[in-house]
């Protein structure tokens, strides 16, 4: 069995959780309150900004030029996502120059970010803790790429994530991580695989964050 096999195995009933949340499900239906998913896109710019710092730090732990170049590339397919995709969001659901000046990311988002900046400190290890992103929206997009919501935004997102161009870009990572793990010492190995599986619990507290919109006040029955 291969690594990310045993990955994916390991990690599999926090994958179902993701396909099976209402946020995914009603995304895909078309009746996902715009509201969720207006905070769950301000939440998402903010992550991939760090996602994609994450992966330019791959690119200096990496042992070959050509693999730097790799780890920047995908750095640069962020970026460039971040700025054509969740831009042209912001547009459609009038997020203002105001808000995002004092946008402030929700726990959730901190913490995911926070954890993939402290991966470390073999390329092994960011890679690992990147990965499940790029697999879970995979996945998903797969799941509803077939779909036909009655709403652009939604649409758009879905055929992001259930195109070819992305296929590549995961299947790519996923044959690294595999390489990597074969060079690498069982406590190296058993390390990814905690990396990975936290990296896919953090992916269903994302879409739990969007849903509840979660921010950093406590709730009334806390407070009491």
């Amino acid at each position: 069995m291969k690594f990310t096999d045993h990955l994916r195995q390991e990690a599999d009933g926090l994958f179902e959780a993701s396909f099976h949340h209402p946020f995914v499900l009603s995304l895909g239906e078309g009746t996902l309150d715009e509201k969720k998913f207006r905070h769950y896109v301000m939440q998402d710019s903010y992550y991939l900004n760090q996602f994609s710092k994450v992966q330019a730090k791959g690119a200096t732990l990496a042992p070959t030029m050509e693999l730097s170049s790799r780890f920047l590339t995908h750095a640069l397919h962020t970026i460039e996502a971040e700025l054509s995709l969740h831009r042209e969001f912001f547009t459609m659901l009038n997020v203002t120059d105001v808000e995002l000046a004092t946008f402030e990311p929700a726990p959730t988002a901190y913490a995911y970010a926070l954890h993939m900046q402290q991966a470390g400190p073999t390329l092994g290890d960011v890679l690992a803790s990147i990965l499940p992103c790029y697999w879970v929206y995979y996945e998903i997009g797969e799941r509803l790429k077939d779909k036909r919501p009655d709403h652009p935004i939604y649409s758009a997102w879905i055929a992001t994530y259930g195109s070819e161009w992305f296929r590549e870009l995961v299947e790519e990572q996923i044959d690294r991580l595999d390489e990597l793990a074969g060079q690498a010492t069982e406590e190296e190995r058993l390390r990814y695989t905690k990396l990975f599986l936290k990296s896919c619990y953090y992916e269903v507290a994302f879409w739990e964050m969007a849903w509840t919109l979660e921010s950093w006040t406590l709730s009334q029955e806390v407070n009491q």
